[in-house]
């Protein structure tokens, strides 16, 4: 069984733990959308999750060894070392700080803290008789950094065997290599995967680990001979370990594998690897059998999202369709280019992008529904009672659908964000609310009960006016690990932070609690939450 985390030593304080990684990325070129999706919606779980009072621990990096890497680097006349330095600090890590990607920690596999514990790890896996000397000949992809079984390759017009994922030739490889015993492993991997339905997602994706597996596993060649970018094997320093082991490892050695065994323990395994589709396989393969080899917990959850698509082809450096997400921040704003893509794609499906798409849904969805209600909200706050929250009087039946819906609104999108990362699903709940508190508004027609100025009157648009503003206290919560920066602005619209505290520290499952948000706040209208779109620049 995998441990989950309420079996972790962590635990033991009271406090559930919950550890989220993204991929490590290969930092052949710069980063574009498809890493920037995956990336974001690590972001969007972990805040989720820290909202809940859980600890969290949020894991991203760069994976730079390799013989990608290596002939990345010939190519433009520098060192590898050189190579990765410049682009993690001129383009990764600047992305995420843009992206207000709130990681915990920046793994790079070429740190000292990462490449001793891989010498360790696979030094004890050899002295365990799990790994051996033999040759293997095979199709090599130098993208993928895989051997490739050949009734995987594709062909193009000329004949010539190419990788379905790259579209590129495969090199013939042949060499003397160390191998990991993987065959053995198919057995408990199955067996597992029988006893853990949850632990590959979506189904699409482990039904197609299942049947890989089903059909026998060979060994893994861990080391390569031909190139020495990489971490030598302790024993043979001929050999540098191959290097998906080196990556996979990363998970471990971030968290103190080797190093510091209480962080370890209160942390590892991860609930969630966050991984596109196109390296399932080491991941719900050859990452579980590595860890079962040296006794150690598997993960809780491996979610494969899909690939973004533009044209009709994955989104990429290598097929000239990668995008720049800088090119739509410019444009739209970071939080609502956070907001997009994971609601407009079901995630572990593949989506394609369109700016066309992008802009409909900012002005009828972000601007129209949700800025333009909390611009109304504020403004007649302001107008009718001097921008004093007013008490809320005699609730009737319409009130009560509102409270009603944003307490299914919370729930349904803690459901699906926070247990099943179903983040497209949450955000429609919480939109759904929105449009729901809009209608409500449009019925109620505060402006003309306004006229009324009896002391029934006031009461009544006391109420409307209480109704609308409380209701946006419970949407800037749940919307807040999806956009923070526009959730901190109408929080502070509200006059919030003076009466509950920091937003972030507002418990999303407690959102729905009503009448959270104390007569006498001070309204403001601030900036226009999502300022009308521009045309599209050139």
């Amino acid at each position: 069984m995998a441990a989950t985390g309420s079996e972790k030593q962590g635990a033991a304080s009271g406090v559930q733990s919950f550890y989220v990684t993204t991929p490590i990325y290969y930092v052949n070129d710069a980063p574009h959308l498809g890493h920037a999706y995956t990336t974001v919606a690590g972001d969007v779980l972990t805040r989720w999750h820290r909202q809940r009072g859980e600890k969290v621990w949020y894991l991203t990096g760069t994976d730079e060894h390799g013989q990608k890497i290596m002939r990345t680097a010939e190519a433009n006349e520098v060192t590898p070392q050189a190579w990765c330095d410049k682009l993690v600090e001129e383009a990764w890590k600047p992305l995420w700080e843009h992206l207000n990607i709130a990681n915990d920690d920046f793994i790079r596999t070429t740190e000292k803290r990462h490449t001793d514990r891989v010498q360790e790890f696979v030094q004890d896996l050899y002295e365990k008789d799990e790994i051996y000397k033999g040759g293997y000949e095979g199709p090599y992809c130098v993208g993928c950094e895989e051997y490739k079984l050949p009734g995987d390759l594709i062909e193009d017009e000329a004949g010539t065997k190419l990788c379905p994922i790259h579209k590129k030739p495969v090199e013939i490889l042949k060499e003397e290599n160390y191998f990991f015993k993987l065959s053995e492993y198919g057995p408990k991997l199955l067996e597992f995967y029988e006893e853990n339905p949850g632990f590959i997602q979506p189904e699409s994706a482990r039904n197609e680990v299942v049947n890989f597996v089903r059909q026998g596993l060979q060994d893994l060649s861990i080391s390569r001979s031909t190139f020495d970018w990489g971490i030598p094997i302790p024993w043979d320093d001929k050999h540098v370990i191959y290097v998906w082991v080196d990556a996979l490892l990363n998970y471990a050695t971030a968290v103190g594998y080797g190093a510091n065994q209480e962080k370890f323990e209160e942390t590892f395994p991860a609930d969630v690897h966050l991984v596109g589709k196109d390296i399932l396989r080491f991941h719900a393969v050859i990452w579980p059998a590595m860890l079962m080899a040296q006794g150690l917990p598997v993960p809780g959850r491996v979610a494969a999202n899909g690939w973004l698509m533009v044209g009709g082809e994955k989104m990429s450096k290598s097929n000239l369709t990668g995008i720049k997400p800088q090119d739509l921040t410019s444009h739209f704003g970071v939080d609502a280019y956070r907001w997009y893509f994971l609601r407009a794609i079901a995630f572990g499906s593949d989506g394609s992008f369109s700016w066309e798409d992008f802009s409909a849904r900012y002005t009828s969805e972000l601007a129209n529904d949700y800025g333009n209600l909390a611009s109304r909200v504020a403004a007649m706050v302001g107008k009718y009672f001097e921008g004093a929250l007013p008490a809320d009087a005699a609730a009737g039946d319409a009130e009560l659908a509102v409270r009603e819906g944003l307490a299914k609104a919370v729930a349904e999108a803690d459901r699906k964000i926070g247990e099943e990362l179903d983040f497209q699903g949450g955000i429609l709940a919480i939109f759904d609310f929105v449009k729901q508190v809009n209608g409500y508004i449009t019925e109620q027609e505060p402006w003309k009960v306004a006229k009324d100025e009896s002391d029934e009157g006031r009461a009544r648009l006391a109420t409307i006016l209480y109704t609308a503003a409380e209701s946006l206290r419970g949407v800037a919560v749940l919307l807040n690990a999806i956009m923070p920066e526009t959730s901190q602005k109408l929080w502070d619209s509200l006059g919030a932070e003076a009466s509950l505290g920091a937003l972030a520290e507002q418990p999303v499952q407690d959102a729905g609690t009503w009448g959270r948000l104390p007569a006498g706040s001070t309204v403001t209208k601030g900036a226009v939450l999502f300022p009308r779109l521009e045309e599209k620049p050139a």
